[in-house]
């Protein structure tokens, strides 16, 4: 069994960060939990479920993935496959055993988490991110002739290919920046249909207006910088 090591940025969710833990399979070799600047017992909410804890004081979620990262690169033995997701419960990590299969079974490198509409719990994908993931996939398709349908948060990738893309987004371009570095290197990726539901508390991103644009600008500044490259 290949070993797997789970990242999972959390930023104020102490109601929700032991419900993830709890759910993600024991076939799991370890659970990082990076705390980005959280006030609220995230930490050792996080703790208590048997996380191991970082702690990233600057705000970015690519920040804390990058955390996360270093944290995992300097462990005498390296995961074979990372699994990034959110701290917030809205996917559902049980099924992170269907994320992993492509990678194990068929030697895909990446898979993708894809949030369709058929599986979404409804309002838990406002309209401004389903309108942000239509418009980022349909672009990265015209551009790059990519398959990609979502910018999904739960996705797996083998940590070699990881390192290789070399990703230093900070903020609300890490996941599709990831995508694109992916195309760029001609991984060999899949979508896997996901569930998803509403997530326990107020998201930092679609939340807030000012998130909204801030998350767009970036998504399209990665995808108009990579079409030039």
């Amino acid at each position: 069994m290949p070993k797997i090591n789970v990242i999972i940025p959390a930023y104020n969710e102490a109601d929700s960060i032991g419900n993830v833990i709890k759910d993600i399979p024991n076939t799991v070799e370890e659970v990082i939990v990076i705390s980005n600047n959280s006030t609220d017992d995230t930490e050792v909410n996080a703790q208590n479920a048997g996380a191991t804890v970082l702690t990233e004081s600057r705000k970015g979620y690519g920040y804390a993935c990058l955390k996360g990262m270093d944290y995992i690169a300097n462990k005498a033995a390296k995961p074979d496959i990372i699994v990034f997701l959110d701290g917030d419960y809205s996917d559902y990590p049980e099924e992170l055993t269907k994320i992993v299969e492509p990678i194990i079974n068929d030697d895909k490198d990446f898979v993708i988490g894809a949030r369709e509409k058929r599986l979404r719990e409804a309002g838990s994908m406002t309209g401004p991110q389903i309108f942000g993931n239509w418009l980022a996939t349909f672009l990265m398709k015209l551009m790059f002739g990519s398959k990609f349908t979502d910018l999904g948060p739960f996705r797996a990738i083998k940590y070699d290919k990881l390192l290789a893309l070399e990703m230093e987004d900070k903020t609300y371009g890490w996941t599709v920046e990831m995508q694109l570095k992916a195309l760029k290197q001609k991984l060999s990726y899949v979508e896997i249909p996901v569930n998803y539901r509403n997530r326990i508390g107020v998201s930092k991103v679609s939340g807030t207006v000012k998130g909204a644009i801030f998350a767009g600008v970036k998504i399209l500044g990665w995808i108009f910088k990579y079409s030039f490259k």
